[in-house]
């Protein structure tokens, strides 16, 4: 539920503060007083477009601010993505600068919009002037009805995915059989001369290093034989002699000055690492002889693998990868070459769309009924008495992404008639009433099936009564004020009939302050409520006979919930 909504420089509201309840509320105004401005806002704050003209003309920024009571479906998301879950209000803030640059927040924290649009879905419906439009298209009427099926439709559309993904490559197969042919049979030779070789996966750097040591065996063992007889050999003057003649030489005065220990440690140790050395070296020698057989096998091998590389245009050490991708791309030919395993797949894919069609269409034949009659009932209310709402449901022969059937709406506009698709049959005011027909409909059913612990929806009608008068426009005061006995209801009208149902009366207004001209919002009680109501009625608000016929709608309207809203002043 929306508990209250703050603006700042926006459009051409200098400061604005609205504090919010459960209940029926309206915005009322002369035509361009801006009446939609708390709606714009609103959307705003939950995520729409930002752009440079909601600022207010000489301001840097605009701040909207929107606080909602949390609903529990939104705790474990808000902890997901790392926002401040602690408290039972949501607060969600956008401001926009002169250059259209936005930055939203959620709880404080740093928020996209993608975020805010995704919280939005959870917080409020709106409903615009233009609500009858959707009725008219296909998508718009299926997504309706799925809502009141309470049907997710996303496993039936990977379905599908899958089964039109499995016919493609069916029909490519198909129609290459013979390329597919050739290809293979490329492959296959490829792949025979490479498993010739066999080439290891980390074999061409251990052939490079043992090549590297046969190749070179007789310097190493020249180097390797120098070295140890440098070190430990028989002539008097190696080094492990002389490092022995300096430790004689040493220990013998060693003890007439302490400062000559540590040179005497130094010639220990590095008499103990020429003894190590000396015995590695020896030791290397023992192990490395030449062998021209296994030097004349690697040059034979490394050669193959050199000659194969340039073949294929690939570095050595990559060889055995591309040995594993043919391979793989083998496997693909041959499935591809398989039609009767593909076919099958096909029919597997096609099967399981089907599964889950059969569900969705279930729950729509299940939905559509009751959904019918409700909107049949509501129509009675608006004008249409007699007149019908039916949902058809039509099969198609095809697999196709949205199910078994199309939807469609259709419509009797009075006793005695066919229902025809509604585009067809519907004036613009027919058109304009069955969008509120339905609207309060499928409201009244979401707001049924919430969980009693939720907070109540926010619902929003804005000008969605446009093209209704006389009676009717009783009938939907009647209809938005008992739904905002279970929901939250904001409602921009022109129409007296409905404000004078409403808990609570916002009147928007023009002022001009230092030569500009700013929009202001406030809420009207009393006298001057009946005053805006007889303005609405288009008569004098200051007659006698508009001022009682204003009165005597609001004492008609029966109130049975608390006072919908209060407004803080500006400060």
């Amino acid at each position: 539920m929306l508990k209250s909504l703050t603006l700042k420089d926006f459009v051409i509201v200098s400061t604005l503060d609205v504090e919010f309840d459960a209940g029926f509320s309206v915005l009322t105004g002369e035509t361009g007083a801006g009446k939609s401005i708390l709606i714009d806002a609103l959307q705003l704050a939950l995520g729409a477009r930002a752009e440079s003209h909601v600022v207010r003309e000489g301001a840097a920024r605009a701040e909207i601010t929107a606080a909602f009571d949390l609903p529990p479906a939104l705790s474990g998301w808000l902890d997901e993505a790392g926002f401040d879950a602690s408290d039972s209000t949501l607060l969600l803030r956008r401001i926009v600068d002169a250059k259209g640059g936005s930055r939203g927040f959620i709880n404080g924290s740093a928020a996209t919009a993608a975020q805010l649009r995704e919280v939005a879905d959870h917080l409020i419906d709106i409903h615009g002037q233009h609500a009858w439009q959707g009725l008219t298209r296909p998508a718009s009427v299926r997504a309706l009805l799925d809502e009141q099926a309470g049907v997710d439709v996303r496993p039936m559309g990977t379905a599908f995915d899958h089964w039109r993904a499995a016919s493609q490559t069916l029909e490519s197969a198909r129609t290459r059989q013979g390329e597919l042919a050739s290809e293979r049979e490329r492959l296959q030779w490829q792949i025979g001369e490479l498993d010739k070789l066999a080439p290891g996966e980390d074999e061409w750097p251990e052939l490079n290093a043992e090549h590297q040591r046969l190749a070179h065996a007789q310097a190493l063992m020249d180097g390797a034989g120098q070295a140890a007889r440098a070190v430990s050999g028989d002539d008097d003057d190696n080094a492990s002699r002389r490092v022995a003649r300096a430790l004689a030489a040493l220990e013998d005065v060693a003890e007439f000055d302490p400062r000559l220990a540590p040179v005497l440690e130094v010639l220990q140790g590095a008499q103990a690492q020429l003894e190590d050395a000396a015995h590695t070296l020896n030791a290397y020698l023992s192990r490395t002889e030449l062998d021209p057989a296994r030097l004349a096998e690697l040059d034979n091998r490394m050669s193959a693998w050199l000659s194969l590389a340039r073949r294929y245009r690939r570095p050595p050490e990559e060889l055995a990868a591309l040995l594993a991708e043919w391979r793989v791309a083998l496997q693909a030919l041959d499935e591809a070459a398989d039609l009767a395993g593909l076919e099958q797949r096909v029919a597997d894919a096609r099967a399981a769309w089907h599964k889950e069609a059969k569900a969705v269409s279930t729950a729509r034949h299940k939905a559509a009924k009751p959904l019918a009659q409700r909107v049949t009932e509501a129509m009675q209310q608006l004008g249409m008495a007699g007149g019908r709402f039916e949902v058809a449901l039509n099969a198609i022969d095809e697999p196709q992404s949205f199910g078994l059937e199309t939807v469609e709406f259709l419509v009797a506009g009075h006793a005695g008639s066919a229902p025809r698709p509604l585009g067809k049959v519907a004036s613009g005011g027919e058109l304009s009433r069955l969008a509120l027909a339905i609207a309060v409909t499928t409201a009244q059913s979401r707001q049924a099936g919430a969980h009693a612990s939720s907070s109540p929806a926010t619902l929003i009608f804005d000008e969605i009564d446009t093209g209704v008068g006389g009676t009717v426009a009783d009938s939907v005061g009647r209809l938005m004020k008992q739904l905002g006995r279970s929901a939250q209801v904001l409602a921009v009208t022109h129409l007296p009939q409905v404000a004078a149902c409403a808990d609570c009366h916002f009147v928007v207004a023009k002022a001009t302050e230092r030569g500009q001209t700013l929009s202001q919002i406030a809420p009207v009680h009393g006298e001057a409520r009946v005053a805006e109501v007889a303005r609405m009625l288009g008569g004098d608000r200051q007659s006698g006979t508009s001022l009682a016929h204003a009165q005597e709608l609001i004492q008609r309207a029966v109130h049975e919930t608390p006072r919908a809203a209060r407004a803080k002043p500006s400060p």
